[in-house]
């Protein structure tokens, strides 16, 4: 087993999803909750199940994941939902590619288990930015799904600047103009634990793909040295 690994969750509400989450976070690694202005006492369920808990005032799927990666030390950073929607423990598989060197930035597609899983606008909207994001960087990837695990040191390299639902986005595109290896996993994706704040409604969906679009229209970042300025 992988020991040096930090596994950020994003969590805004979501006390009745954290002990089902944090009971399968692999043995020896760090759990980092980023709580993003919860009310449900989540930040006070996490640290008494063993998290570290680090507290983002600024509202954002971005900025909690963002403040998360500052908070990390470890030499890999893994990000996963903290809905109970995805299982962190099969993000052993992926830290595993990461090591062996098969690739530099692993994600998580997502193969819905049931009906309730994944919204069918959901799911078409994320269609439609993987075939952008394919005209853009040339990754054909079928999913840009929030779990992944890379180098902390290469994902701070990449200077992320987006703060809202275009965060996962921008990590990929960055990666691949950086010349990184960009791959994909599927893994089981769950009915969510309570009320999704995104893709659970037209709007937070909407919302979302108006972020990510603003993404793909930035211009490709000059590679300094082999980081990214």
């Amino acid at each position: 087993m992988i020991a040096d690994v930090d596994v950020v969750l994003p969590c805004l509400d979501e006390a009745e999803a954290l002990p089902w989450v944090l009971e399968r976070i692999p043995a020896g690694w760090r759990a980092i909750v980023v709580d993003n202005g919860s009310t449900d006492g989540s930040a006070d369920i996490a640290h008494s199940l063993g998290a570290t808990v680090v507290h983002e005032p600024r509202r954002g799927f971005g900025a909690a994941c963002h403040a998360g990666l500052l908070a990390s030390e470890a030499e890999f950073v893994c990000f996963c939902d903290c809905d109970a929607s995805l299982d962190p423990g099969l993000l052993t598989g992926f830290v595993r590619r990461v090591e062996d060197g098969e690739s530099d930035l692993v994600l998580g597609r997502r193969r819905p288990q049931g009906l309730r899983a994944w919204p069918p606008h959901a799911r078409a909207a994320n269609l439609a930015l993987s075939v952008m994001l394919r005209r853009r960087t040339g990754l054909r990837l079928k999913d840009l799904g929030p779990m992944r695990a890379a180098r902390r040191t290469e994902l701070l390299a990449l200077a992320l600047t987006d703060r809202r639902s275009g965060y996962p986005l921008q990590m990929v595109v960055r990666a691949s103009d950086a010349g990184l290896r960009v791959s994909e996993v599927d893994v089981p994706y769950l009915p969510r634990s309570g009320k999704s704040k995104v893709t659970g409604t037209w709007r937070g969906t909407w919302h979302a793909v108006r972020d990510m679009r603003r993404v793909l229209a930035q211009r490709p970042m000059d590679l300094v040295g082999g980081g990214v300025r």
